[in-house]
């Protein structure tokens, strides 16, 4: 029997957030399962596939122009990892805003996300989209 394979899950969230960063829905659907799921809690069901987090993805940046992330902290645990954050964006003509989420993601034994679930504050969402 083989030994399980460590993964350096810091270095997998490290490249997650900088395909995030990066504004590129293909870099960052590159780094899922083809079957992986994403569901941003509140706002509807989950959605599953490349396809359809192609599609998810590129609506963030989208909908929060500027979109950009500030760590609050980050918690490493067995094969997931949960980002405590803040979304930033900038409408334009408008001043920086942004509002407080939380990301449980879980990968595979090859380090590839199988998925993510994103949990927001609504009520600064309300307040930064006024």
């Amino acid at each position: 029997m083989s030994e399980p394979v460590k993964l350096d899950l810091a270095a997998i969230a490290d490249r997650y957030a900088s395909a995030w960063l990066s504004h590129d829905p293909e870099a960052i659907v590159a780094l899922h399962a083809s079957d992986s799921t994403f569901q941003a809690h509140g706002r509807g069901t989950a959605v599953r596939g490349n396809d359809a987090l192609l599609k998810e993805f590129g609506e963030v940046f989208e909908r929060y122009p500027g979109f950009g992330v500030e760590t609050r902290r980050l918690l490493l645990g067995d094969r997931h990892w949960t980002l405590d954050w803040t979304l930033t964006f900038q409408p334009p003509g408008k001043e920086r805003r942004g509002f407080h989420a939380l990301d449980v993601v879980e990968v595979d034994g090859d380090g590839l996300v199988t998925r993510k679930d994103t949990f927001f504050d609504y009520a600064e969402i309300k307040a930064a989209l006024s």
